[in-house]
């Protein structure tokens, strides 16, 4: 590397695109053009998780196996990763004849140890957290594997760099970069770069609100994290000493998400642009959501960053979106408890435009007397109009309807 060591110039980026190219993807960056027309600014995506092995994160991991002296190579690399970083550096790893260790939390989803273990790597699960699984990671550096860290490493950082450097030469005019921070690697890199190309360029970074530990460090707070999300990708205790400095001096600001922005995302980038993107992946356009005041009119830049979603967490956050935006409804109806009710009122739903995806007739945990049944619903609908049309149409049909007011519609971002 050509910059001090501890440090990255953009001399580094451009060494690393220049190291990396024909090694991993140049992604697409592609207008979004509903989400410009449906946020009023012109926002642009840049597909990450098209990488092999679906993460921003095989850049770095290779700039730095590539980099590796003969002996290094010999003696094999280790890391600690939640799942991308490790995955990146496993396939750049067995690519390279490089053998690789990989330290994992046990709470890891699955499909990120699959993936990792696919590509020849020896997946160790240890711990409850990264910081845990670190430990473990340097004990097996002290045995002599040469630790690869995920983002508080120069050529970890200047590898991720290129994302921006891709990014704003295909589109320079950009006004604004938004990046979602885990340890920190990526937005230090893409801020140095794109800082030296577009001095007046703004980078945002994007953090949720249980897990915010750079907008913490910068802000001079005790770093203060921790609960569940769907972003695991950004579930970080502490971010880098390295990309801590580079975002002091170079990042605008850090933004945060809620868990329900981030749901919504995935959503959204699922049914609209028809990818898969897994929540820290999402955490970019999950800001444009929730903060789309601020960036009207603006051109936007956004990495999709990473796309390992376990299938059950997706399917949950699509169903959940469905009721966020009122296209799932449950509602409970009281009957009589005769012959031919529960036709009727199934009969009356459908006539209101409803389609019954579950039912459940409840006959002894029921509000009303002996001769009463309580129906509870799960029903299609179109949107949340439509929803509250169904249930004025069944209450103007004489039934006694009551809605779940606790439905994830009544928590959506309002835009």
């Amino acid at each position: 590397m050509d910059g001090t060591v501890g440090s990255v110039t953009p001399g580094d980026i451009r060494a690393a695109a220049a190291r990396i190219a024909g090694g991993v993807q140049r992604t697409p960056f592609l207008r979004a053009a509903t989400f410009s027309d449906r946020l009023g600014a012109e926002i642009f995506l840049k597909f990450e998780n098209l990488q092999f092995t679906a993460s921003f994160k095989e850049r770095g991991a290779l700039n730095r196996l590539l980099q590796l002296s003969p002996d290094e190579r010999a003696r094999g690399v280790v890391a600690m990763s939640a799942g991308n970083h490790a995955q990146g550096l496993a396939y750049h790893a067995a690519r390279l004849g490089i053998g690789a260790d990989i330290v994992m939390p046990l709470a890891t989803p699955n499909t990120k140890v699959a993936r990792t273990r696919v590509h020849g790597a020896r997946v160790h699960l240890v711990g409850a957290t990264l910081a845990e699984a670190f430990a473990e990671a340097k004990r097996l550096e002290s045995e002599g594997r040469v630790l690869v860290h995920p983002y508080d490493d120069p050529a970890v950082v200047a590898g991720q760099g290129t994302v921006a450097l891709e990014m704003l030469e295909d589109r320079p005019d950009l006004d604004v970069l938004v990046v979602p921070i885990g340890g920190g690697g990526l937005i230090a890199g893409m801020s140095v770069i794109a800082k030296a190309l577009r001095p007046d360029i703004h980078v945002l970074g994007v953090e949720t609100a249980g897990w915010c530990a750079m907008r913490q460090r910068l802000r001079g707070e005790p770093v203060n994290v921790g609960g569940d999300t769907v972003a695991e990708g950004l579930a970080v205790r502490d971010v880098g000493e390295l990309p801590l400095a580079v975002c002091r001096g170079l990042v605008d600001e850090v933004l945060l998400v809620d868990e329900g922005d981030v749901e919504t995302a995935i959503c959204w980038l699922a049914e609209i642009e028809k990818t898969v993107a897994e929540g820290a992946g999402a955490a970019g356009l999950a800001a444009l959501i929730r903060h789309h005041s601020r960036f009207a009119g603006l051109r936007i830049g956004v990495p999709i960053t990473g796309g390992n979603v376990d299938l059950r967490v997706l399917s949950d956050a699509l169903l959940r979106g469905l009721a966020r935006d009122g296209r799932l409804s449950r509602i409970a109806v009281s009957v009589s408890d005769i012959a031919g009710s529960l036709a009727r009122i199934c009969a009356a739903i459908g006539e209101a435009g409803g389609n019954i995806i579950d039912v459940v007739h409840e006959r002894v945990f029921t509000r009303g007397t002996i001769r009463q049944s309580d129906v509870r619903f799960v029903i299609e609908t179109r949107d949340a109009v439509h929803a509250r049309e169904l249930v004025a149409a069944l209450r103007d049909g004489g039934y006694e309807v009551t809605p779940d007011t606790d439905q994830a519609a009544d928590r959506a971002p309002r835009l």
